[in-house]
């Protein structure tokens, strides 16, 4: 997670399931007890395993990508997080309240003040304009049209449609469909946004500047958002951190980094594998801690080497030995060096290995 999430948490999934057939409860004691994989259940008990004893938990100005293959139950699991799916067992609490409590009406009221969704279907009304549609929710809550219209303007502002408010959607691209979609779950100003693979229809380029602008939209207005994806770039260019999901059940929670670097299995070190490091992987995940690598050359001075941070990037790392007449660089925190990483470290880290364990960590050195 990084520095601009806070620890409060808005979404908290505990023990999760979703199995679909009549014979739900058998399937999922088999699972537990048994260990009986999805293809299994669904030949002995005709059931589909959508979602398997998830859990997981989204903070406040997190942006959080839950990501797999078809199949893999991740756009199942956004539809449980505000009950468009009820779950076969588990619980969903959103901002301290337990979900599963709440009769319609309530849950409506919670959907409407908390809780935006975005689907990759963004399901325009093509006899309405711009404006309408993104006013569309607030008109179903029954706020007066100056209102809801002053609301829908203020939202299509954020995503660069000001001038587009008296269009049809059928005089819109695609990109500019989705942001109008967007434009309407902010319009009632939520705190969560749900995103069910928004951009995947969307050609290359104009999906990188969505993807953009909605991660640069996301944190300026505070909000959180849970984002439904099968690209991993996607959910590494978007996400503070990411679920790795298969089979209904989530592998790995982990910054892109941290997945990257340490895979909890086979299946996702294969996913992974290839993601290129340049960018991703930085010097903290590289670095020997100082005295260790004094220890290791006999006390050699640290003082003349090239330094960086500790969130300098393998790019700029490569930039710094190969510009100089160094074989390694000094990693700074707050004013101290914490760390060296030499050539070594860095082939490691292109090829997606943690620095070798060795001597005293990085928290021990710099106390």
């Amino acid at each position: 997670m990084t520095n601009a999430a806070s620890t409060e948490v808005l979404i908290d999934c505990r023990n999760l399931w979703k199995v679909f057939g009549d014979r739900s409860k058998e399937a999922i004691a088999s699972i537990t007890q048994r260990g009986l994989s999805k293809t299994q259940i669904l030949q002995e008990f005709n059931c589909v395993v959508g979602v398997s004893d998830a859990s997981l938990k989204v903070h406040r100005g997190e942006i959080f990508c839950i990501m797999g293959l078809s199949g893999s139950g991740k756009s199942t699991l956004i539809r449980l997080l505000n009950k468009l799916i009820t779950p076969s067992l588990g619980t969903v609490f959103v901002k301290g309240r337990d979900i599963s409590g709440l009769d319609g009406p309530e849950l409506r009221r919670m959907r409407a003040r908390h809780i935006g969704m975005v689907f990759q279907s963004v399901a325009l009304l093509p006899q309405r304009t711009v404006l309408e549609n993104a006013a569309f929710g607030l008109e179903v809550q029954g706020i007066p049209r100056e209102q809801r219209n002053e609301a829908a303007r203020a939202a299509l502002a954020k995503v660069g449609l000001s001038d587009w408010t008296a269009r049809y959607p059928s005089e819109l691209s695609g990109g500019m469909q989705q942001r109008v979609g967007l434009a309407r779950a902010l319009t009632a100003d939520p705190e969560i946004i749900l995103m069910d693979e928004p951009f995947s229809a969307l050609d290359p380029l104009i999906r990188r500047q969505l993807q953009d602008e909605f991660r640069q939209l996301t944190k300026d207005l505070g909000k959180s958002a849970v984002f439904i994806t099968h690209d991993l770039d996607e959910a590494i260019r978007i996400g503070d951190r990411i679920a790795i999901m298969k089979d209904g059940a989530i592998i790995q929670v982990g910054t892109a980094e941290e997945i990257v670097m340490n895979p909890a299995d086979q299946y996702v070190a294969d996913f992974v594998a290839g993601i290129s490091r340049l960018h991703l992987v930085k010097a903290h995940s590289l670095m020997q801690p100082a005295e260790a690598w004094r220890a290791t050359t006999e006390g050699r001075d640290m003082t003349h080497l090239p330094r960086c941070t500790t969130e300098a990037d393998i790019d700029t790392l490569i930039a710094c030995i190969t510009e100089g007449d160094h074989d390694a660089v000094a990693v700074e925190d707050d004013g101290r060096i914490v760390g060296v990483i030499t050539v070594r470290d860095l082939l490691r880290g292109v090829r997606g290995e943690a620095a070798e364990a060795s001597g005293p960590s990085p928290a021990e050195n710099a106390a």
